[in-house]
């Protein structure tokens, strides 16, 4: 673990340390370049760091920073993801207020901002490994789709940005993205789905690369394989490759 720094929610003009989980390529394995991993709603648990050790696999060194812990209690988080994930339908059902509760602090501009800071000391930190060789693109899933798509409006260092599953936080925001998009939707998530136009508009509007596909059998979180209600393996295992072939196609050349 690092810790990165970001604005501090509570006391204006202070920082915080945000800690990130790092991933890197085993010994001798040629750099293809660094990621910014971001969490879904739940933090970075089993699901995400499994995921960054994957793409440490494919070559790419990933720092996932633990932005909810500057607005959410982690370890409730993590208990509303268990119950989301695997109980029953009448518990699922009575945790819905408490997730739009422990949600609500994300929803504010201070927590954005934050986030935000906390996200570009990410980049900093895989552009100052010379092994990066300036080559720093973004993933996300969910939470993290969204603040993918923000990073890439608020950054213009970064090559290349994949999301998941995720909606921007203002169409309008997305001016800002110069960096090629690659977004994954389920048809059955209507509401984040329904944004995609709004991207796609906003991107090209801009000259902006992007692409965004949605996959006809599956809904939110279907790339979340801890998740047996929401993990679809034909979708999850096809974003992955097309996701990989992004990021070596936009990460693979220096300049």
């Amino acid at each position: 673990m690092i810790e990165l720094t970001s604005t501090d929610t509570t006391r204006e003009g202070g920082s915080n340390p945000v800690p990130a989980y790092v991933a890197e390529p085993g010994p001798g394995a040629t750099v293809r370049g660094g990621l910014v991993l971001i969490e879904e709603i739940w933090g970075v648990n089993d699901h995400i760091t499994d995921v960054a050790n994957r793409l440490a696999a494919e070559g790419y060194l990933v720092v996932a920073p633990e932005i909810l812990a500057l607005g959410v209690d982690l370890e409730e988080a993590a208990e509303l993801g268990r119950i989301r994930a695997h109980g029953t339908d009448e518990e699922r059902h009575d945790s819905q207020p408490r997730f739009r509760e422990l949600l609500a602090p994300t929803h504010s501009p201070e927590f954005a901002g934050a986030a935000i800071t906390a996200l570009r000391s990410a980049v900093g930190r895989l552009l100052a490994d010379e092994r990066v060789d300036g080559r720093v693109g973004v993933v996300g899933f969910c939470f993290g789709g969204t603040y993918s798509l923000a990073l890439a409006a608020a950054d213009d260092r970064l090559r290349a940005a994949v999301s998941w599953y995720g909606a921007p936080l203002d169409a309008d925001d997305l001016s800002g993205v110069r960096c090629p998009v690659l977004a994954f939707y389920g048809a059955e998530d209507e509401h984040v789905t329904a944004s995609r136009p709004a991207v796609e508009q906003a991107l090209g509007e801009t000259g902006t690369p992007f692409e965004g596909i949605v996959y006809p059998d599956a809904g939110h979180a279907f790339f979340n394989d801890t998740n047996p209600l929401a993990y679809r393996a034909s979708p999850a295992a096809d974003s992955w490759r097309r996701a990989l072939a992004f990021l070596a196609a936009h990460l693979q050349q220096t300049g």
